[in-house]
């Protein structure tokens, strides 16, 4: 394994085990639960808007280390995006993910979710690492339209 994924594994370890987004929001302006029934994970996203800004974002529920730590990493990631810019970076991600192509310079706007790129490489764990993602595209798909 080399120097980078060794960064990727803890950057997943120390969100997973320590995620200071791991907690209840004041004054949300929507919550979405988000389950994958194949394994059990549940996260409850709350998100606070200030006009179209992602002003704030956090989570509850349990999971997986995967799934608590893309969690982590997506509130990171997007708190103060806009809604567009929020949805480009969702869809970035989900095509890594998937293995589609993205080209370096989109890669770069996942900032530290990149750490997740070779979850594709685990079938089984890639609904882990998507379920925080497709819950905070439907929040925005409901709010703003598609």
């Amino acid at each position: 394994m080399d120097d980078l994924s060794n960064m990727y594994n803890d950057l997943i370890m120390e969100h997973s085990m320590n995620s200071y987004n791991k907690k209840k929001l004041k004054n949300s302006d929507f919550c979405e639960l988000g389950h994958n029934p194949n394994c059990g994970d549940e996260i409850n996203l709350e998100i606070k808007f200030n006009g179209n800004i992602i002003e704030n974002i956090a989570f509850t529920g349990h999971g997986c280390a995967i799934s608590q730590a893309s969690t982590s990493i997506m509130i990171d990631t997007l708190k103060g995006k806009t809604i567009d810019e929020a949805k480009n970076i969702i869809n970035i991600f989900m095509k890594m993910i998937k293995r589609e192509y993205v080209d370096n310079e989109s890669l770069k706007k996942l900032g530290d979710a990149i750490a997740f790129k070779n979850i594709s490489n685990m079938p089984a764990r890639v609904k882990c690492a998507l379920l925080s993602w497709h819950t905070m595209e439907d929040i925005l798909n409901n709010k703003y339209g598609k």
